[in-house]
Order: structure tokens, then sequence, then C-alpha cells
């Protein structure tokens, strides 16, 4: 973390900064030991008991997998192939690596796996360098279509030197411009075509993408980051067998696990390069104890993925519908029926003052919201719109029926102008009623 004078730190973060290095080094070793254990306790409160928590980057994992992460497995060196590692005593562990890696080739349908990459965003940089060089044109969606910013200049893409091109995009359909992405694809030659990202409303359509790729002689990878679950769960669009060439994800958010990296293939070219990219190249040493809680997320997913994904897809179509109807600006798409086939939904943020304004103005409630890029146009100093996502609600027992409880709760802050503070109590005494976690094994 850098110091809190640093240039380049926006000045709300090192206000922050500051006035917390103040107090912890007036702390004694015994002062900072105690208030780290405070504040994980009251994090834990905040976030798994006491928050309707709407984040769509985020879920609560089976404790079953999170009892794993603290194994002192996850502390040892691991590297190189099971069967064949370069540090002894692992005959147990690594057989957990080919656990893993059979349960995910048969919950994806899929050849291959690279599951040793520590993030989503790492699998992408992964990705660009198994199909491509610096200074190799990419094609992504844009931030108003959702893009991630690994697919763009600032993040990996543009860490690792590719040249980066906007896919055209629908937003009456939000979807590919199938038609533009075949001129643009055709006129710039790129190496790669990323589809999907940071928000997923709607399957896109991927055959359309896979001719032009064909036409032009680029690889195809899906951003499958947030849709992992659903995408497990059979009840959105299968990336490998539509034509993508790869699919990379995180494994927290829908898919409900530690959080970690995926990448999924079915070409053995692109599997050997992943390969040596991840041993010996960047990955090395990992943590098996993140490994083992993986494995946990995937047999929940095996056994109850259809189930979780069908209601995190209803949960969330109810919820639009219910924000709708108490008033909160839903972003619809002109040419789709309904607002969402996912476990997204979109607001329009512009009524209140843009996505990160109206997601700090409603937090204070312990309702979680983020902000997200809309085809719409833009809110000067602020994203124009705001994400939602059901995932973690649905985990937590949540069903269509509640919805409009959450929707009322949220349309207090957001339509009514009810202090947040005011709302707080009565979201907390509501969410007493969802303590138990479903669709997970044990």
């Amino acid at each position: 973390m850098p110091e809190s004078n640093a240039a380049w730190i926006p000045p709300e973060a090192a206000a922050f900064i500051a006035a917390q290095a103040e107090r912890f080094q007036a702390m004694t070793l015994d002062g900072l030991d105690s208030e780290l254990h405070r504040l994980v306790a009251a994090h834990e409160q905040l976030v798994d008991h006491d928050c309707i928590n709407l984040y769509a980057g985020t879920n609560i994992p089976n404790p079953r997998g999170t009892a794993l992460l603290g194994s002192s497995i996850g502390s040892r060196p691991n590297l190189g192939h099971p069967g064949a590692k370069y540090n002894k005593g692992m005959r147990h562990a690594e057989q957990i690596e080919v656990m893993l890696s059979i349960l995910l080739q048969r919950l994806f349908k899929a050849r291959f796996v690279e599951h040793r990459v520590g993030s989503g965003s790492l699998a992408n940089l992964y990705a660009y360098m198994a199909t491509c060089r610096p200074g190799d044109a990419i094609m992504a969606f844009s931030d108003a279509a959702a893009g991630h910013p690994t697919h763009h200049a600032i993040g990996a893409a543009g860490l690792y030197g590719l040249k980066v091109h906007e896919v055209p995009f629908d937003p009456a359909h939000m979807d590919i411009d199938a038609n533009g992405l075949r001129d643009a694809a055709k006129a710039i030659r790129p190496r790669l075509i990323i589809m999907a990202g940071s928000m997923c409303l709607f399957p896109y359509n991927l055959q359309a993408v896979r001719t032009v790729a064909d036409e032009v002689g680029a690889y195809v990878l899906y951003d499958a980051a947030h849709m992992g679950g659903l995408i497990a769960g059979g009840c959105f669009q299968q990336p490998l067998a539509e034509g993508a060439d790869l699919m990379t994800g995180s494994t927290y958010k829908s898919f409900g696990g530690p959080p970690s990296g995926m990448i999924l293939t079915n070409n053995p070219e692109l599997a050997e390069r992943l390969d040596r990219i991840a041993f010996p190249g960047l990955t090395a040493n990992f943590d098996l104890g993140r490994t083992a809680a993986m494995v946990v997320a995937v047999l929940d997913l095996l056994e109850h993925g259809p189930a979780y994904a069908r209601a995190c897809i209803a949960n969330a179509q109810a919820l639009a519908a219910s924000m709708d109807r108490a008033g909160i600006a839903v972003f619809r798409p002109g040419a789709r029926d309904g607002f969402t086939q996912s476990q997204h939904v979109a607001l329009v943020a512009t009524p209140y003052g843009g996505g990160n304004a109206a997601s700090s103005r409603i937090e204070p409630a312990n309702i979680l919201f983020t902000s997200i890029g809309l085809p719409l146009p833009p809110v000067p100093g602020d994203a124009n719109g705001i994400r939602i996502g059901t995932q973690e609600i649905t985990r937590w027992g949540f069903q269509p029926e509640h919805m409009a409880t959450v929707a009322d709760l949220a349309a207090r802050v957001l339509v009514k102008g009810e202090a947040a503070e005011n709302v707080r109590p009565d979201v907390i005494a509501f969410r007493r009623g969802f303590q138990k976690i479903h669709f997970i094994r044990g």
C-alpha cells in the first residue's frame, strides 16, 4: 500500500490511510492484536449478518471450505506438477490438485483446466500471454458495455502491451453488434476477441463472434468472472460449447468459492501454453488451502448448481420488477423482454447523482450496491449505472416473495429521501430472518 501522501492516491483514501496509520502507530503490540480480532469480528457481523449484500462481486462461501483456507496445507511450498513435485512430503496434498482438476472438468465439460492462478484478473493475463504477443491488437467490451479493467489499457491488457479496440455493441439488446464486429475485425485483424465482463444481463451471441473470429484468425475469450455459477448450473450460455477458445473466471462471485481464478479450454495447444505459464512461469508456489476450498465449492455446484442458478435468476427478475414498481430507475434494454436473464440487475444512476454517489448514500442503511458503466449518457464525475446481484442473498435463503421488501427498503433511501441511518434498523431486523446458508453440502 502506498503512503497516504503519495500523489496518485485519491484524497479520501489518503485521509483515511493517514488517520488509521496514526491510530495504529500509537498502539502496543497487544493493542494491535486485540484490534485486529475486533475488526475481523465486526466485519463479519456487518457483512455476513446485518447487511442486504447486493454487491455483484461477492458471495458467502460454504463454511467447510472457509475452514480449509486456514489449514497448514496452504502454508507449504508447492512447486511442480502433481506426482513430480520439486519439494517433497506432498504425497497427500498433491492429490487435491488432481481432484479439483477432474471436478472442474466435469462441472464445465472442459478438457483442460488451469486452477493455479490467484484471481480472475490474473487468469485474463495468462490468457493474453497464451494467445497474444505484446503489440498485438485485441477487441473487448467498452466501459459502457461493462468491460472489465483487465481488458483495457489500464489493466492487464495494457500492462502486457496489447492494443485494445472496442467490440461494437448493440445497447438495445445488450449484446454485440454482429455486423459491426465483422467490419471492425476485418479492419483491425485482432489476435483475440474478448466477450463478457463485469455485468451480463443476457447471453451473448457467441456463435456470431466465433464466425467472425474464424474469418480473421482470432481467438475468442469468454470472461466468466461473474457468470461461473450460472454457467456451471446450466442456466446461462455455455461458452466453450458455443465457440470460445478459452473461458476465464473468478471462483467467488456467483461461483461461491474462495477468492481465486481459473482458466478452461478444449484446445490442447492453449492448455500446454497455460501450463508452462503457470509453472515454471508465473505461479510456481500457490495456496493449496485455497485449492481444497475450491473443491468444496465445486462439490456444492455439482450437487446444487442448477437449483441455485435458477433461484439466482428468479430473485433477480423479481427484484428488478419490485424495484421498478417502487419507483427506482431500473435499466431495461429496449429490445429485450424483461430486465435480466441472469443474477444481475442494472439501475440507472442519473437520478441519484451517479453510481458511486448512490452506493455511498445507501450504504449506511446496510444495503450494499456498486457502480457500473451503462450505454447511457454520462454522469459527470461518476458512473452512470448501478450494478446489483442476487447470488449472495440467494444463498442466504431470500426468495422472490422477499424482493418487494428489499426494493421498498432501498426505495426509502433512493426515492423517498429517508436518511439511510433511519432505515438501517429495519434492514437489520429483516435480515435476522436469513441467517442460514443454502445450496451448499454439509
